[in-house]
């Protein structure tokens, strides 16, 4: 499957601290960046795209309340907070800010993974609804227009059905649909008497439209048993 690793910035003076959850999250296969400072961080932030800050509030300088502040008046990006302190304010102040949620120290390494995955997952999707156009494989996929355009600047006449079916895809990429999922996504067949199986037909011509050889799959993949995945990386 090529699909980008979510890119994690942390941000966190205190270098053990740093290191070791770096390391603990890479080890999932997140793409893990870390500074120490907010100078740093903004660097980068200029230079690459985040999908989730982990902010430790209690830095030298130019503090995590104040990052979270500004980064969320020009993004929507997921933040966590880091502190150690115990007490409300700053936790109450950080989430009035826009953090997403906060995180005491010393914190249990699995459960910051838990919210990390729950944050991500609700930031990527709506990411992905909120896209206009999505790129994939050589092709643009216009869904106000309802259009689809191959690598060679031909336009691809899509069905009403088949529209609808590639549209929950892109918009859920890497993850596995099952066929009844699949089934309510399109709109004029979702009665009571839609047959799952109809989605096998749809696949088969959307995979025969974009060229995707069944032998060497790049764009959809079975997942059998379940159902199937948009494996096409977005660009």
């Amino acid at each position: 499957m090529n699909l980008r690793p979510a890119h994690i910035l942390l941000i966190e003076d205190e270098p053990v601290t740093r290191m070791t959850l770096a390391t603990y999250l890479e080890s999932f296969g997140y793409r893990v960046s870390e500074c120490d400072t907010a100078a740093e961080a903004e660097k980068l932030l200029s230079e690459q795209e985040a999908d989730l800050l982990i902010v430790d509030i209690n830095l030298a300088g130019k503090d995590g309340l104040e990052i979270t502040r500004e980064q969320r008046a020009r993004s929507e990006i997921g933040i966590i907070l880091l502190s150690g302190r115990t007490d409300d304010v700053d936790r109450i102040v950080g989430l009035e800010l826009g953090a997403d949620d906060y995180v005491c120290k010393p914190f249990n390494r699995r459960e910051l993974l838990a919210r990390v995955k729950n944050l991500l997952r609700r930031t990527l999707a709506m990411k992905h609804l909120s896209r206009r156009v999505f790129l994939f494989s050589g092709f643009s996929f216009d869904v106000p227009q309802r259009s689809l355009v191959g690598p060679d600047g031909e336009a691809i006449a899509l069905t009403r059905a088949e529209f609808e079916l590639l549209r929950v895809f892109v918009v859920n990429p890497g993850v596995v649909m099952d066929r009844e999922r699949l089934t309510q996504a399109i709109t004029h067949r979702n009665g009571a008497a839609a047959n799952p199986r109809t989605i096998d037909v749809l696949v088969r011509r959307l995979r025969r439209k974009l060229g995707d050889d069944s032998r060497q799959k790049r764009i959809f993949s079975t997942s059998h048993g379940e159902g199937y995945v948009f494996t096409a990386m977005l660009e």
